[in-house]
């Protein structure tokens, strides 16, 4: 007797899914713009900033609700039933995870406006095609990252103005 492909177990799906709200904060903590790293903190605090640049404690306010909102998208789409929209929405959701903490590495660590501005507008496309492949398994998981788009839609904005008001001639 065969047996029938299922969903991932409610625990493991929430194991699992917690990671796209702890490995984004993993990836950025050795790079963020905190006392704990002063150069970074000084560097940041030297950029010029454009007027509509939000103040420093919404960006993770803002994160922790968008984190959330993957994790919760994360889960409703483990739970559903194996099909090749759910794996490629999940592999979306993995790709676009590990680009928020790449992003903060390379705008902060390394110090790249230029690349961490590509970055930024490819996880518009990349969290559209999240949002896509999702609706087609889960309508709700898709509406969960909604947040997430619209966030990458403003930093990709708001880093390409910082990018832009501290070119170097």
């Amino acid at each position: 007797m065969r047996s029938e492909k299922t969903s991932v177990s409610p625990a493991a799906a929430a194991v699992i899914a917690s990671s796209a709200f702890l490995l984004p904060v993993a990836l950025s903590a050795s790079s963020s713009p905190s006392p704990n790293h002063p150069r970074i903190f000084l560097w940041y605090r030297s950029l010029r900033k454009p007027w509509f640049k939000p103040p420093d404690w919404v960006i993770p306010v803002a994160w922790t609700g968008i984190e959330a909102s993957l994790a919760m998208a994360g889960y409703r789409l483990l739970r559903s039933q194996p099909s090749s929209a759910r794996r490629r929405a999940l592999a979306f959701l993995s790709w676009n995870i590990l680009m928020i903490g790449g992003w903060s590495r390379l705008f902060f660590k390394h110090r790249n406006l230029a690349l961490s501005t590509v970055a930024a507008a490819s996880m518009i496309g990349t969290g559209v095609e999240l949002a896509r492949q999702a609706k087609q398994v889960d309508p709700v998981a898709a509406r969960a990252t909604i947040p997430f788009v619209a966030w990458v839609s403003f930093a990709t904005v708001l880093t390409a103005t910082i990018w832009s008001l501290n070119r170097r001639p």
